[in-house]
């Protein structure tokens, strides 16, 4: 039976927990912080649009704003600091992402750079900054805001898949090295979400959620102990069933599901 009990401490009551959000001015991170905030959390949440942050603070009475870019050590290793000494680390959550639609016929190298920068790098920075915090206080909870599209190759994600996937990566080896030191780790694989990203995309999103809902089912996947918070699921199980395909099954199928 053991088999089935949660990979991590469930997260039942967040009533005065420290959580601090990276990347969290708009979209699924924002909704996150205010779901938290509701819910009775100390919140942090820190982006680069450092107008947008005020604005949260002065809606959620409590909570703390530190403005940042994800590709800044410094500023990471800083703020982490002082979220630590304010407030505590019970929990931190990398949301920070860019996207831009990309593909080999018009490859354009800055763009690739850019999401690694962004996507996979700035989680390595902010691990740097957090690991020498985490470890010594034996508790708390990394989650990584990953996505579907690292499942496997797909149209118009050549620039963000990889990233992703990476990430999703990142997070297995982070949760096998952490697992007996009392931080818990976490990888959450949205589908498709309502937010400034997914705006950019020309194509029908199936089984489009908004951030509020998305935030509904991270709480709830905190609140089971899971590893991999994955939703909604009516499409990313189907997702996952295309995972284990054979390529010559796999690349006609998603060619004539996408029409690219």
């Amino acid at each position: 039976m053991a088999f089935f009990q949660p990979l991590n401490p469930p997260i039942t009551d967040w009533q005065g927990k420290s959580v601090w959000l990276v990347g969290a001015s708009s979209g699924i991170g924002l909704a996150c912080a205010q779901a938290l905030h509701t819910a009775g959390a100390k919140v942090c949440v820190s982006a680069r649009q450092a107008a947008l942050l005020d604005a949260f603070v002065q809606d959620h009475p409590g909570s703390l704003a530190l403005p940042l870019d994800v590709t800044d050590a410094a500023a990471l290793h800083a703020a982490a600091l002082q979220v630590q000494s304010h407030q505590g680390l019970d929990m931190v959550v990398f949301c920070a992402g860019y996207y831009k639609p990309q593909r080999a016929t018009q490859y354009a190298l800055a763009e690739m750079q850019k999401h690694w920068s962004v996507n996979y790098n700035g989680a390595l920075l902010l691990l740097d900054a957090l690991l020498p915090l985490m470890l010594p206080q034996g508790r708390g909870h990394i989650s990584l805001i990953s996505s579907v599209a690292g499942y496997r190759g797909l149209p118009q994600s050549l620039a963000y898949g990889p990233t992703k996937a990476a990430l999703t990566n990142l997070g297995e080896a982070l949760y096998m090295d952490l697992q007996d030191s009392g931080v818990g780790v976490s990888v959450v694989n949205p589908g498709f979400v309502a937010t400034p990203l997914t705006a950019q995309n020309r194509f029908d999103m199936p089984a489009l959620l908004t951030p509020a809902q998305a935030a509904v089912h991270m709480l709830q996947g905190w609140r089971e102990g899971l590893f991999e918070i994955h939703f909604p699921k009516r499409f990313t199980r189907w997702l996952q069933l295309l995972r284990v395909l054979p390529y010559r099954w796999y690349f006609p199928l998603v060619r004539r599901a996408t029409r690219i």
